[in-house]
Order: structure tokens, then sequence, then C-alpha cells
């Protein structure tokens, strides 16, 4: 017979030696497991579901840029937070995605356990396969507690990952054009 979430995190404080049963802890497996829960419902989520149609024609064909996103993750290797922001742009062609639907698409992704470089990788090729745009860049900066609060506990590191899809990866005037109006780029 498996526990359920609560029993681990009960077990899991009896592991770093507290007494479960304290008055102060009583209902702490049970709220630790509802949060974690709330902090990973990105796997309840899907693709679709999030789009919801939301794509409108349009003869835009510039870049859409939505910038200072701001996002919660866990690191995969620790279950600690990571928190920053995605700045996104792509390239319409015929279609432009609503405006909502982007900062769904990188909350989705990051409510899930992994690594910031895959996160970065996941919203682009997202948004590409949604959007079938002429190209795709995300940036995303982060600030990491699995490096703040312990092993080399750097607090003012930040961490910075892009993907360039399409126009942005072959064209270095396009790239620029987006770094600098996220203000990346001097």
């Amino acid at each position: 017979m498996s526990l359920s979430l609560p029993q681990h995190y009960h077990e899991i404080l009896k592991g770093l030696g507290e007494d479960p049963e304290r008055e102060g802890l009583l209902d702490t497996p049970k709220r630790a497991a509802k949060a974690m829960q709330y902090l990973c419902h990105g796997y309840s989520q899907s693709l679709p579901e999030i789009v919801n149609g939301a794509l409108f024609a349009s003869d835009n064909d510039e870049m859409v840029i939505v910038a200072d996103i701001e996002l919660y993750s866990l690191c995969e290797h620790h279950l600690l937070p990571f928190i920053g922001k995605a700045h996104v742009a792509y390239i319409p062609t015929g279609k432009v995605l609503g405006l909502s639907k982007i900062a769904r698409i990188v909350d989705m992704f990051a409510r899930r356990l992994q690594i910031q470089e895959n996160l970065t990788r996941e919203i682009a090729d997202a948004l590409q396969s949604v959007t079938q745009a002429a190209g795709v860049a995300v940036v995303i900066e982060a600030k990491h507690m699995c490096m703040m609060m312990r092993g080399v506990e750097k607090q003012n590191s930040t961490m910075h990952t892009s993907v360039m899809l399409g126009a942005f990866r072959d064209s270095s005037t396009t790239r620029q054009e987006f770094l600098q109006l996220i203000g990346r780029s001097k």
C-alpha cells in the first residue's frame, strides 16, 4: 500500500528529526502536500487547453514581445524555487496569439519540476508550434534558491537562458532588436 502525499510529508518531518504530532506541525503535511500540488499544477494542463482557440487572423508581421512575465518554478534537482521573469517574442505569419495566452504558456511549463534551460526551450517550442511564427525568442532570468540558500550560497547570482528559433536565430539584426527592446543589449 502506497502512502498519500500528506503521509509522505509526515514521514519527511520525522526523518528530519521533527515531531509531526506537535501543535505547530499537526496540519503541516496536509498543507505542504496541497502547496506542492499547486506549485506543480502545470502537469494537469495542456497546450491546447491553455491556448483554447485564441489565435486570431492578423496582417501583422512585425515582432510581438511580452516582457517581464514573472515566473515561479521548482528546480528538479533540489525541489527548491527559482524565481524570475521571462521575455517572449514572436514574428507572426498570419495569426496572433491572445496576449494572456503567452503568460499562461510560461506558467504552465514553469509549474513543473525542471531546470531553467529546459523551461526556456519548452516555452519557445510551444509558442512556435501554436503560432507557426517566422521566429520565436525566449529569454529567462531567474534567481535559484538552490544556489542562494545552500551549496555556494551566492545571493546576487542570476541565471540567464535564451532560446532563439527561426528569424531570431538566423538574423543577428532581428535578434539584436529583440534584445535591445527587452533591455538586454547595449
